[in-house]
């Protein structure tokens, strides 16, 4: 497998506090071969401190057009979202461990854009962000598992590079998955439908889709199954405005001849 399918893989960091881990983190997505960093809401943008920790090579690889305002233009093009997390529990649950996401990883990057994401310093990733992400990952450490943003970037870009270049078999068949933007598409298309039909609680919708979203991502769907999703849902949404008008017309006509 070449090195150059790295190109298809980004660095996404959310918030980082500190500029220096940015130039250090883009200098090991360069080392590695990775495609791009990709920077939302940072706490402190300082070029002069990022390219210092970037060294020369790797300066140009952050500008300013690398800074996103939220993670969710950010990740827009993904297909493939892989979230890094210290903490364990709660909503994450489903944790993965660094070699098993990149033999996933190794599988998809011929045909699909992926991403992997990483949270500030200090609290990593929030709740709303990991429910962003089709998988989550914990690199696991002795007692002390505290990692520096950079060294964190750097692992998991080297696990990347060594599967690669270790030729790791891949399917003969690689599927495009829906980017990131085509699954919020699918769920925005689903909210007011599940919510005209009472299947979830209208005042706080996004928390009742929580377990949906979760359900959708898992499944890893194809741009097309995405496409026929969205299909039923406008068919559905056809019917019942249909049938409200069939109803609201037998009942005038009702109504007219009762009087």
């Amino acid at each position: 497998m070449p090195l150059s399918l790295l190109k298809n893989l980004s660095i996404v960091l959310v918030r980082p506090r500190f500029p220096e881990n940015i130039g250090a983190s883009a200098r090991a997505a360069l080392n590695m071969g990775v495609g791009e960093i990709r920077v939302v809401q940072p706490e402190n943008f300082d070029l002069i401190r990022i390219h210092k920790m970037a060294t020369h090579e790797a300066a140009s690889f952050i500008t300013d057009s690398s800074v996103y305002p939220d993670l969710k233009s950010a990740l827009a093009p993904f297909q493939y979202v892989i979230g890094t997390t210290a903490r364990l529990g709660g909503e994450r649950k489903k944790i993965l461990y660094p070699s098993i996401v990149v033999q996933k990883i190794m599988g998809l990057l011929p045909e699909n854009n992926t991403a992997l994401v990483f949270g500030s310093e200090d609290r990593g990733l929030e709740n709303t962000e990991i429910r962003l992400c089709h998988e989550l990952v914990h690199i696991p450490t002795a007692e002390f598992s505290s990692l520096n943003l950079a060294q964190a970037v750097m692992i998991m870009c080297y696990e990347c590079f060594k599967a690669i270049h270790e030729k790791t078999p891949v399917s003969a068949f690689i599927p495009r998955l829906a980017s990131h933007a085509e699954l919020e598409g699918l769920h925005n298309d689903l909210v007011p439908l599940l919510t005209k039909s009472h299947y979830i609680n209208p005042e706080n919708p996004e928390f009742w889709m929580v377990k949906v979203r979760n359900f959708i991502n898992r499944m890893e769907l194809k741009a097309i199954e995405v496409n026929i999703l969205r299909g039923i849902c406008r068919q559905i949404n056809w019917y019942a405005k249909k049938q409200y008008e069939v109803g609201k017309s037998e009942a005038l006509s009702s109504l007219k001849e009762s009087s």
